[in-house]
């Protein structure tokens, strides 16, 4: 009980810390970096913690995962938004409706701090597992977060090389994983944490029912939340035709073969 209130005093720390990050600098993206990190770290630490019965095994491997998860997504938004000066279409609308970075920021990255401590009691839940050998189970979480973090990385690297020189201006992108899915990165974003119940998940293990709460609600917080409403509010505001046309054609989230024109 000690590691999941301190795991919540972690992430309200270090997203009060994000909200004064960004209210020097103007810019919400610091807030995605921060978060990234916090979740990672947050996350390893409730991984290692001691935990009665738990493999060290699995425990280092939880930490692991997660460390890597939250580096290369951590390290992706750090390059994006130290490079660019363009204000994420979100926090626009966010803090027009804010009145600007003040008390309501506070409590809308709270919010995210909540989610943290969420998601960190997933990742808990899979690293205490007790009584239990590292098995298949390990090998196939391993697994889904290798194919998440390459996915997700490929994902954002063909965005990238789209919007180089300008040639996003006016258009869609919709080839290489975007031509299967509308949001990509969000899918692999959210299959990650598909890891955490199957290394968790064990009809005598009570507490393993709580590595479920990363993928359900990760799936509705992208999809109905502050994902994949949006942005795709934000795309049919600037391009209405292009992506009117690319949502008829292609899968809102799950990788599809899309449909012929």
């Amino acid at each position: 009980m000690f590691v999941i209130v301190l795991a919540a005093v972690a992430a309200v720390v270090l997203m009060t810390f994000a909200w004064e990050v960004v209210r020097r600098t103007g810019s919400g993206g610091w807030a995605d970096v921060v978060w990234t990190f916090a979740v990672g770290l947050v996350g390893a630490g409730v991984a290692l913690a001691p935990a009665d019965g738990a493999d060290p095994v699995r425990q280092g491997l939880a930490a692991v995962l997660i460390g890597l998860w939250a580096l290369r997504l951590g390290i992706y938004l750090w390059a994006r938004t130290w490079k660019t000066d363009e204000v994420d279409p979100r926090y626009v609308q966010l803090t027009r409706r804010w009145g600007g970075w003040g008390l309501k920021a506070w409590v809308f990255l709270m919010i995210q701090a909540a989610v943290v401590w969420l998601l960190a009691l997933s990742i808990r839940a899979a690293a205490a597992r007790p009584e239990a050998e590292i098995g298949w189970r390990e090998l196939v979480a391993v697994a889904i977060l290798i194919v998440a973090i390459a996915g997700e990385g490929l994902a954002d690297a063909q965005m990238a090389t789209f919007r180089k020189g300008g040639a996003g201006r006016g258009r869609v992108m919709d080839s290489g994983l975007w031509a299967w899915s509308r949001h990509p990165n969000y899918f692999f974003q959210w299959f990650g944490w598909l890891a955490w119940p199957v290394m968790a998940l064990d009809p005598g293990y009570i507490f393993g029912w709580t590595a479920l709460i990363a993928p359900v609600f990760m799936w509705w917080l992208l999809n109905h939340v502050s994902g994949v409403p949006m942005l795709e509010a934000q795309m049919l505001k600037t391009r209405p035709e292009a992506y009117r046309a690319y949502q008829a054609r292609v899968s809102r989230f799950l990788l599809l073969p899309p449909r012929r024109r």
